[in-house]
């Protein structure tokens, strides 16, 4: 599953793209100063959500990665499938590479090996994606957000048996989007969409 993922992309690059495709985007806490990194498992990190007060439109907010489940462990990734999500709790997490963790190719590696994803698309506006995610709120750490995963497309197969559900810069409007189905956006993309490197 995934636990690090990383936003190189600048939020206020982002945000130009999706104000070029026709989107307004607030900023109901302020534009957040956030650094481009690798992010991990309870850091806060820009996502996006439904503007219920100005229809078609959504906001950018900081949010910590993940929440305490009921034995304590962080809930990072949450099963996507089959499952219905309330529009007001669906987010889209900014990204533009995800990383995977396999056993070490050298027996006396004390550490596994990285693989980073990303999804180099056809032009350069498809520099950056989305990932799925639902935002809860919980009493301890207040509100917070976890990716939604489904069953491995090819590209991934050989590295784990689940991964996130990814969106593309179009379809992360069509996930906050309250008339539009969960399912149509849960599942893997097709063979050879994503790029792997060795990080």
């Amino acid at each position: 599953m995934c636990n690090l993922y990383r936003l190189e992309k600048a939020p206020d690059a982002i945000i130009g793209l999706i104000r070029a495709m026709g989107t307004t985007v607030g900023f109901p806490e302020g534009v957040p100063n956030f650094q481009p990194r690798d992010i991990r498992i309870s850091e806060r990190a820009p996502i996006l959500r439904a503007a219920f007060a100005e229809p078609g439109a959504v906001e950018l907010v900081e949010r910590r990665w993940s929440w305490p489940g009921p034995g304590g462990k962080p809930v990072f990734n949450f099963r996507g499938e089959g499952r219905r999500f309330a529009p007001d709790e669906r987010c889209v997490i900014l990204s533009d590479g995800f990383y995977e963790f396999t056993a070490p190719a050298d027996p006396k590696a004390k550490r596994k090996d990285r693989w980073l994803f990303t999804w180099p698309g056809e032009n350069p506006d498809h520099s950056w994606f989305g990932i799925a995610g639902i935002v809860r709120a919980d009493p301890h750490v207040g509100e917070a957000f976890t990716m939604l995963t489904c069953p491995p497309g090819a590209d991934v197969v050989p590295y784990h048996n689940r991964q996130v559900v990814l969106l593309s810069p179009a379809q992360c409007l069509g996930w906050l989007d309250p008339a539009r189905a969960a399912e149509e956006f849960v599942g893997p993309l097709p063979e050879g969409t994503l790029a792997v490197a060795r990080a």
